[in-house]
């Protein structure tokens, strides 16, 4: 490959190829927008192994021990993620590193995909980590490499924080040959890596001397970047791609772009300030930067002027700066598109999770505690059918806390959570074990498993028992049989696409007295591209009851029939992937199979 090639790269991509180049061997990851692609990118390299790990904990498992046996390595999640890894992360934190290690962060700031808006740079410097904040492509492929040689150098983790944007962003990236690296000997110094004190007391102070010697590494730091402007006496640091749109203002100041935003040289950052009347942080966020430079005795501003939670666009930038008296004026923005009829996420056409909440919505459970996944849609409109969703896995835990608390207080009412497969082998599996500690006969708990066999919010990658379901994938756990032998006495599983056997099911366990476990089951219609004759209305005999409409099925409409007054259930043909629902629920069999229709379009009979 020749080193002037250049491709247009996602941030993802570019990190992926940086690791590549870099001669990174093992990486591992658990699916989450925003950094899902950076493993779909690694499969490409036979030089690589890359795998989606149970959870991210795992994942930072095994990227840890490919460093250790002195292989570089690299573990990538979004900023919740970090949050499941933070057991073994802050004990390995404590250890040198051997091979190169990078934990890749993607953070969301707006919460374009997450449950909360977390700045992972505080968990960095919480873990004792170097931190590189990326711009744009060709920065997050080059801090890739960078950040493993830091590691090696250093004998430390790096992070690599970047955001949302910036990982489906696409920029000019040039591309380089692979650099083969000679994995480094084991090293089995019990002292250093059996975090056991005293191992790891005196690990502290290696910390300590490592971050030191890091910071003042970062005096000279190439990807540290100032930027002079003549006839000014004010300066601006920033980092990541909050840069790029303050260039688009272009104000009257100098910049500091940082590439490393912890630890920031002291003395560098000392020496630029002090050249200049006023210093202005921009960044987005948590004032972490911010707050560094005024731990230094440095005066400035920030979060002041600037938004603690959101993007920050060349508008909020320029008001910001307007507001510090940085501009003279500000620009008004006119609208530039049209508005359009407000549309709600929805799930997909055919999926098994809708006719569940279907049959939830119209049963007698008043609370239901949702999870993450696809089916946290089900908490908005129309189904409204999770009362709370918190974390990966929190509602078993969560179930099992508020059904105590219900019997302590005596309210006796039917208490149903709902998890996905891939949530349970994520962070299911020791809360179902725990639903068994002092677990009384009488207490209602109806608990049901939505298995469609792929992680599907995250573009479908596999899970514990997607291998039940196709011959690629090498994981065939079957969730009934797992909880069978965990001694749950009331397992049941049913195909959730078989509605009212699945609405008798549901409706019975809810009113059993006792915990119940259902399994439901239903191919992803997107992953595994479920397409079965579609379904048709007859408007003569539909009674527009909208009884379909209500299971939410992207194909359903309500339309004006020639010759028909009132308006008739309708169905999209080349959206209908044939999961037969609709016809299910209808209550005059108005809806019918088009597998009943001849070439001409003539019913020929069921």
């Amino acid at each position: 490959m020749s080193s002037t090639e250049k491709r247009v790269l996602t941030g993802n991509e570019a990190i992926a190829t940086g690791f590549y180049e870099a001669g990174g061997m093992v990486a591992a990851s658990y699916p989450g927008s925003p950094t899902v692609e950076i493993l779909e990118k690694l499969k490409e390299y036979d030089e690589v192994y890359s795998e989606f790990s149970t959870n991210e904990k795992v994942a930072v498992e095994v990227a840890i021990g490919a460093s250790f046996y002195g292989v570089r390595s690299m573990a990538t999640m979004k900023h919740v993620g970090v949050n499941i890894a933070a057991d073994p992360l802050m004990t390995f934190t404590l250890t040198p590193t051997n091979g190169g290690f990078l934990l890749v962060t993607g953070d969301d700031p707006g919460l374009a995909s997450s449950q909360n808006e977390q700045d992972n740079r505080v968990l960095g410097k919480f873990a004792h980590m170097g931190i590189l904040d990326p711009s744009d492509s060709q920065e997050a492929k080059d801090f890739t490499k960078i950040g493993l040689e830091l590691s090696e150098k250093f004998e430390m983790p790096m992070m690599l924080r970047i955001t949302s944007r910036l990982c489906h962003g696409r920029g000019i990236v040039t591309l380089n040959e692979r650099t083969e690296i000679e994995p480094r000997e084991f090293n089995r110094n019990k002292e250093k890596f059996c975090m056991i004190p005293p191992g790891s007391r005196e690990a502290q102070f290696f910390v300590k001397d490592r971050l030191e010697k890091l910071e003042k590494y970062a005096y000279d730091m190439e990807i540290n970047k100032l930027e002079i402007k003549e006839g000014t006496d004010t300066l601006i640091i920033t980092s990541g791609l909050v840069y790029y749109n303050l260039k688009e203002v272009d104000p009257n100041a100098s910049i500091w772009k940082l590439g490393m935003v912890y630890p920031i040289s002291e003395k560098k950052a000392k020496e630029i300030t002090s050249k200049f009347k006023k210093v202005i942080v921009i960044e987005e966020m948590t004032p972490f930067i911010e707050n560094e430079l005024k731990l230094m005795g440095i005066e400035c501003e920030g979060k002041k002027y600037f938004e603690f939670t959101g993007e920050l666009d060349i508008q909020d930038i320029e008001n910001g700066l307007y507001e510090a008296g940085i501009l003279s004026n500000k620009k008004e923005y006119v609208k530039r598109f049209v508005e359009t009829v407000s549309r709600p996420p929805l799930f997909c056409t055919g999926c098994p999770h809708r006719p569940t909440f279907d049959i939830l919505k119209k049963s007698k459970a008043k609370i239901v505690v949702g999870d993450i996944g696809c089916y946290s849609l089900a908490a908005l409109f129309p189904f409204e059918q999770s009362n709370s969703i918190i974390s990966m896995g929190a509602s078993i835990g969560m179930s099992k806390g508020m059904r105590k608390a219900m019997s302590m207080t005596k309210k006796e009412e039917p208490l149903v959570a709902v998890i996905g497969d891939g949530t349970f082998f994520h962070s299911g599996l020791p809360s179902f074990i725990n639903l068994l500690h002092q677990k009384e006969d009488n207490e209602n708990i109806t608990i049901i498993v939505l298995d469609n066999r792929t992680t599907a919010m995250t573009g479908g990658q596999h899970n514990g028992s997607s291998g039940l379901y196709n011959g690629r994938d090498d994981m065939k756990v079957g969730i009934k049989t797992l909880l069978d032998s965990m001694g749950f006495d009331r397992v049941k599983e049913i195909n959730q696409y078989e509605y009212k056997t699945t609405k008798k099911l549901i409706d019975e366990e809810i009113a059993y007295e006792g915990l119940s476990i259902i399994v439901v089951n239903g191919p992803c219609a997107l992953r595994y591209k479920l397409e079965n004759p579609y379904f048709y209305v007859d408007p003569e005999i539909c009674i527009s009851c909208r009884s379909c409409i209500k299971t939410n099925c992207p194909p359903l409409k309500m339309i004006k029939y020639e010759g028909i007054e009132k308006l008739k259930s309708s169905i999209d043909k080349d959206m209908c992937v044939g999961c037969s629902v609709c016809a299910q629920v209808c209550p005059v069999n108005a809806i019918k199979s088009s597998a009943t229709l001849n070439k001409d379009g003539e019913n020929i009979g069921d």
